[in-house]
């Protein structure tokens, strides 16, 4: 892939997208941020390079197959970066035909403007499709199973997780059908700066300070891999630069723990705090009913990552969650504009009863 590509990132006002542009434009790179500012997006994420020369942001959805020409067409983009998606379990499990509707057609019609705009340009070979996914899309584990690899079969459990899947057999064909030189990754739980407030660590964090109950689902005993943003960013670049078209890259942070756990955890550090109230944060936690079909387990095995990109994880867990933390102490106004947000929206659904 040639240096310095014109990256179209989709999803770059959400959590995950909006830590590649801030790493992409930090780097060096032109990226066109596509994002149709649904709930979960937040033009704040991208404050730090809104100004930037290198930066453009585009108000369109992934769906709208007209705006998809006209952007690509417009900046003829060397590489994009898709991450747009519905991605909260919960949510697939209340709507799930919204995730069909993003997840699956909205791939289908981001892959049809990008095939047509790789074929403009002569079917170049430095061009490159990466397509943003989720360990999810594996079903779940058993506590003494291997780790996910590359090559285990999908078996998803929810809504979201089976849309995923439809995404990436889509990705896959069209490679396999025209030639499309893709990529796919599939990454473990993320957390760091910037998650939407309705993602566990966020709740656990803003619940804590405010005094409110911390729901944990179950006994808090299912697992989960730990992946912080910055080293996710992070990956899907080294991906993007030398990954092989055609293959798929699983991304972990090699920190597996249980969500009472870590639950736990983010206790103990907001009772260290002192910026925090309160000395027994544990003590608000509150077990709930489990939601349906909750996997047990997740696990990543990184080995391609760190055998073939020489990629790992930087971020010891401890450590960035204790920024995480610090994070959201010290970010009051982000996170309370969106808190405000939804309670103005449930305040609006409750009215029209």
């Amino acid at each position: 892939m040639k240096n310095d590509p014109t990256l179209l990132v989709t999803g770059g006002c959400g959590f995950i997208g909006s830590a590649v542009c801030r790493m992409a434009v930090s780097r060096g790179l032109r990226v066109i941020n596509v994002d149709s500012l649904t709930y979960a997006a937040n033009p704040a994420n991208v404050a730090p390079v809104a100004d930037s020369p290198l930066y453009s942001f585009e108000h369109a959805d992934i769906r709208d197959a007209d705006a998809m020409t006209r952007i690509f067409e417009a900046y003829q983009p060397t590489a994009v970066m898709h991450l747009a998606a519905e991605s909260h379990v919960d949510r697939s499990i209340d709507g799930p035909t919204a995730f069909v509707d993003t997840n699956v057609m909205g791939t289908a019609t981001l892959l049809q403007a990008a095939r047509a705009q790789w074929e403009a340009i002569g079917k170049s070979d430095d061009f490159r499709f990466v397509h943003v996914s989720t360990d999810e899309v594996y079903g779940d584990l058993g506590p003494d199973d291997p780790a996910f690899s590359e090559t285990t079969p999908y078996a998803p459990s929810s809504p979201y997780s089976a849309s995923k899947a439809a995404s990436d057999h889509l990705v896959r064909a069209w490679h396999r059908t025209f030639g499309l030189p893709i990529l796919i990754t599939n990454c473990s739980n993320n957390y760091g700066p910037y998650q939407f407030p309705e993602k566990l660590i966020p709740v656990v964090i803003l619940n804590g300070l405010a005094g409110r109950p911390i729901p944990v689902y179950g006994e808090g005993t299912n697992r989960r891999d730990w992946l912080h943003v910055d080293d996710h960013a992070d990956a899907l670049l080294t991906v993007l630069e030398g990954g092989q078209p055609g293959r798929t890259y699983n991304i972990g942070g090699d920190n597996e723990q249980a969500n009472i756990d870590l639950v736990h955890e983010i206790c103990r550090q907001l009772d260290a705090h002192p910026g925090a109230p309160g000395t027994d944060h544990a003590a608000l936690i509150e077990f709930v009913t489990d939601r349906p079909g909750h996997d047990r387990r997740y696990a990543i095995d990184a080995s391609r990552m760190r055998d073939e990109l020489n990629w790992t994880a930087r971020t010891n867990g401890s450590d960035g969650l204790s920024a995480t933390v610090d994070w959201y102490l010290s970010n009051r106004d982000w996170w309370q504009a969106l808190t405000d947000q939804a309670a103005q929206r449930l305040g609006q659904g409750n009215k029209t009863r």
